[in-house]
């Protein structure tokens, strides 16, 4: 396993909620980042984010990673689920709000 890849499983299976995207949640780069943000703050859930324009090796190292060749990526108790789009179809038939109770995932605070 390559360095970037022990720093990606770190990460996927240290945190409930992992969102790899372009910018920080406070400061989206991208429409597709935006939006992943706005579903999990709309679900209330607590997450971590990993800003992919700070680094290189982690950009190149997540598509390999999962085998998703686009970002953002959502991961859920080490499971990836996809992008933005799979997001959104989830969100807007319940079935995301719906995982995340089933895997107690934490609220966010505030």
């Amino acid at each position: 396993m390559t360095d970037t890849n022990a720093r990606i499983e770190n990460l996927v299976s240290n945190n409930d909620v992992v969102l790899f995207m372009k910018g920080t949640p406070l400061f989206p780069q991208c429409g597709f980042s935006s939006r992943a943000v706005q579903i999990l703050d709309h679900c209330g859930v607590s997450y971590e984010s990993v800003d992919v324009l700070q680094d290189m090796e982690i950009r190149q190292g997540i598509k390999a990673y999962s085998d998703w060749p686009t970002i953002p990526q959502l991961y859920v108790k080490g499971e990836f689920l996809g992008g933005s789009d799979i997001m959104m179809e989830m969100f807007e038939a319940g079935e995301l709000q719906q995982l995340l109770d089933e895997q107690g995932v934490a609220k966010a605070e505030g």
